[in-house]
């Protein structure tokens, strides 16, 4: 058997009141990592395998063959990183179409708690949210399809964010609603957040006009 050859296998977990199913890829006993649908439709949590030993640890961030088995089939074309301090709340961001982008993203040092809001209109989950808890130690990365405003508060000094996308920044193309929007009832778990001027002026969610429809952002 070769490294190419992937098998995937699911497994029935319950968590907090709902089933969660996870999809583990196996190949050579080599890597595998482990895919949990949220009761969102497209948002994807992944649990890399991680092999540790007295020299440190290995892992595949990223391994385009996997993730396209488990169904994340986006080309990424930008990485970007950020340094954040305890408190920094950044959010909620998007690009519009045609420039929208998908977003693979997991912390490299320190802690965030990682939020998705679905902003595709029609989507039966239009308005709410889910959150992940993404940490140096953890592993677990975050899929967000286009559609979706993306935001993070970081819970440790010297929070190192890094996220793929799957379009190029386009300034043009930016937008952002308000991070505490009275609507999308955000629990962002940090007392007095720091916020940027520009994300200060996000739009506000019951007056926003989304330029995502579900039936064509949906995965």
């Amino acid at each position: 058997m070769t490294q190419d050859l992937w098998m995937p296998f699911r497994t029935r977990r319950r968590c907090a009141g709902f089933s969660h199913i996870f999809i583990t890829f196996a190949a050579c006993n080599f890597s595998r990592m482990e895919i949990e649908k949220t009761p969102i439709n497209g948002l994807l949590i992944l649990h890399p395998k991680v092999f540790q030993d007295a020299r440190g640890y290995f892992f595949e961030s990223y391994n385009q063959q996997a993730w396209q088995e488990a169904g994340i089939t986006e080309t990424f074309v930008q990485d970007n990183q950020s340094c954040s301090q305890k408190g920094v709340v950044r959010g909620l961001h998007f690009q519009r179409p045609p420039y929208a982008q998908a977003k693979l993203v997991r912390v490299i040092q320190g802690a965030a708690l990682d939020f998705a809001v679905d902003i595709r209109k029609g989507s039966p989950t239009y308005g709410q949210y889910h959150s992940v808890l993404l940490t140096a130690d953890n592993f677990v990365q975050f899929f967000l399809p286009a559609g979706f405003a993306h935001g993070f508060a970081a819970l440790e000094d010297n929070t190192v964010f890094a996220y793929k996308c799957s379009d190029f920044y386009n300034k043009a193309s930016e937008g952002s609603i308000r991070f505490d929007d009275p609507d999308l009832h955000i629990d962002w778990q940090v007392s007095n957040p720091i916020i940027s001027e520009k994300d200060l002026l996000g739009a506000d969610f019951a007056t926003f006009d989304s330029p995502f429809d579900y039936n064509l952002y949906q995965k």
